[in-house]
């Protein structure tokens, strides 16, 4: 299969305000079959799910083919996918619904590499409820996430480890396999946040051994929603129900608050988008993703391979983190040159980059002292004439 860039460019209309996007940590760029679902699903899904009349019926229609839509994007179950608007939101239900005995006299593992949503929910609840939390630290030499650590950090009292398949800012990729045989030797759940992923290659819970996977729609040209996926649906009936409805059953016991409809008819649509991303792709909706996935996955890999040689190249950028198993984001510096200055040299240029993004593994690794880093991303959209761009801007820096 060929991936024809050409073809994806054109389904994103907002390509044509001549900026090379940069940014798909901020957001991914919303193609056109997105924007068109989620105008139409504004003005015709207007009831609540629960009536026997044809808009009731409607709107329930579209909370199960989101469900099903997440299921298909992760190789999940329906049963297991609990809807929520954002992983922070998600993540936060997840902690307020875990039984107490996962907190009291127990530890939990978060790590360095997270987003902080990803990471202040547990903190937060783990200082409610008097539990210990252990912190994996990155290598701040390569800026990837060890995996014998985990050797020490998981124990008989470990209950919980929540980490991230792909650091935002880094690119770098832990090992989730590991850390999955080292959590589940002790009974204890591994919680695995691969909204950095989810825009960049098939997923499969299974093979992840996740018991939980959240994803977040606008990372990958959806709407601002997202889901978090149980590996088992029966785990969802050993936690505290957080619905107000008494009678709420499976993930809606997990849901707190009622459906954006609209923005679920968005997700679905999303889906369908990555689904067809490559047009040889054929069979189930589950088959076209994983090929789908694979071919832009194939094809950002070579042009982040491009991207990386080309920043190595520059004299006075130092990029931050190596590793062969990444996701196409990066983050470096420029010497003498703050990231703010480096970034408003760029979007002088027509690039969108981000400077100073809030990250304990920058941090870590000393970014702010040395005036912050500059983090930029690929897209499906993304050229090497963006990489071209980007390089020429950087050059007239030094």
């Amino acid at each position: 299969m060929t991936y024809d860039v050409a073809r994806v460019r054109g389904l994103f209309p907002s390509l044509g305000d001549g900026w090379i996007h940069l940014d798909p940590q901020a957001g991914m760029q919303i193609p056109d079959s997105v924007a068109s679902t989620v105008s139409k699903a504004f003005r015709a899904l207007v009831s609540a799910p629960g009536g026997v009349y044809p808009a009731a019926r409607q709107a329930a229609a579209v909370v199960d083919a989101a469900r099903l839509a997440v299921a298909d994007l992760v190789g999940g179950d329906p049963r297991g996918v609990v809807l929520g608007s954002s992983r922070a939101a998600l993540f936060n239900s997840l902690a307020e619904a875990l039984n107490t005995a996962v907190w009291l006299g127990s530890e939990v593992v978060v790590t360095r590499l997270d987003d902080e949503a990803n990471i202040a929910p547990w903190v937060r609840a783990a200082d409610r409820f008097g539990a210990r939390v252990r912190w994996a630290e990155i290598d701040i030499e390569n800026g990837q996430l060890p995996s014998w650590q985990f050797a020490e950090l998981v124990g008989t009292s470990t209950s919980l480890v929540s980490m991230t398949m792909a650091s935002s800012t880094l690119g770098t990729m832990p090992d989730v396999g590991a850390v999955a045989t080292a959590i589940h030797a002790v009974n204890g759940l591994l919680v695995v946040d691969a909204t950095n992923a989810a825009p960049y290659m098939p997923l499969d819970i299974t093979a992840l051994q996740a018991d939980a996977v959240v994803v977040s729609a606008e990372r990958w040209g959806g709407p601002q929603t997202a889901a978090m996926v149980f590996r088992n649906p029966e785990t969802i009936n050993g936690l505290r129900s957080l619905s107000v409805e008494p009678g709420a059953r499976g993930p809606e016991r997990l849901e707190p608050e009622a459906h954006q409809r609209s923005m679920l008819a968005g997700l679905v649509a999303s889906v369908e988008h990555l689904a067809s991303l490559d047009e040889a792709a054929t069979g189930t909706r589950r088959q076209r993703l994983v090929a789908s996935m694979t071919s832009l996955s194939e094809y950002l890999q070579r042009l982040n391979r491009y991207l990386l040689n080309s920043l190595w190249q520059l004299s006075s950028v130092t990029v931050i983190g190596t590793g062969e198993r990444r996701i196409p984001a990066v983050s470096f510096t420029v010497a003498g040159v703050s990231a703010d200055k480096v970034v408003r040299r760029l979007a002088d240029n027509g690039i969108c980059a981000l400077a100073d993004i809030r990250s304990r593994a920058l941090e870590a690794i000393g970014v702010p002292d040395v005036g912050g880093a500059v983090t930029i991303g690929l897209g499906p959209y993304s050229t090497p004439y963006d990489v071209d761009q980007l390089v020429r801007a950087l050059g007239s820096l030094g």
